[in-house]
């Protein structure tokens, strides 16, 4: 497997919403996969927009795609899939976190982040005990206006946790706006450098 060689072991793509953070990813899996690439899906499907949204990202991603579901325990599909492809696709962190959310005791703050943190772990430990890379796709959903409710605060802040933990153990991270993808890690880099 040669994947991870390219760009290291944990990549992580963020942008706001259709910022072009998953089609960029996905080229991006094709391209370290020599063509072919694991897809780890988060997403539940309640209702119709949500099954409109899904079927739009099948047909982008073709047949050179093999696809676990894996709304809850992905870690487990992380380390399946790094045994047969170069690289994981895993879109998305803010999905997973979601599903997180509705099945989580929401009475204790502290509890709440301590396992969200491990959830993410268990990700991380994963992919870099895979021999693929693993390209985290998320949302970055921090630059908007405080939301007015408890839920959506906190789904936010654990959401922007979970992007830094992530963050600090990728090789490289990819900020995408309309489309462009800039590596901010890279940037962040040679300004302390500089």
């Amino acid at each position: 497997m040669n994947g991870g060689n390219i760009l290291g072991k944990i990549i992580l793509v963020t942008g706001g919403a259709r910022s072009g953070k998953s089609a960029f990813a996905e080229k991006l899996a094709l391209k370290l996969g020599d063509g072919r690439a694991a897809y780890i899906a988060t997403a539940q499907i309640y209702d119709s927009e949500m099954a409109y949204r899904v079927e739009l990202h099948q047909a982008r991603r073709g047949d050179n795609w093999t696809t676990f579901e894996a709304p809850v325990a992905a870690e487990e599909k992380i380390l399946a899939a790094g045994k047969d492809f170069d690289a994981i696709l895993f879109d998305c962190v803010t999905l997973y976190i979601s599903n997180f959310l509705c099945a989580a005791d929401l009475d204790d703050e502290a509890t709440l982040r301590d396992n969200l943190r491990g959830l993410i772990q268990k990700l991380i430990d994963a992919a870099l005990s895979s021999d693929a890379v693993t390209i985290f796709v998320t949302n970055e959903v921090g630059s908007g206006i405080v939301p007015e409710n408890k839920l959506a605060r906190r789904f936010r802040d654990l959401a922007g946790l979970a992007n830094q933990v992530l963050a600090a153990h990728a090789d490289k991270v990819f900020l995408t706006v309309a489309g462009i993808a800039v590596d901010v890690k890279k940037l962040a880099e040679e300004m302390h450098d500089g």
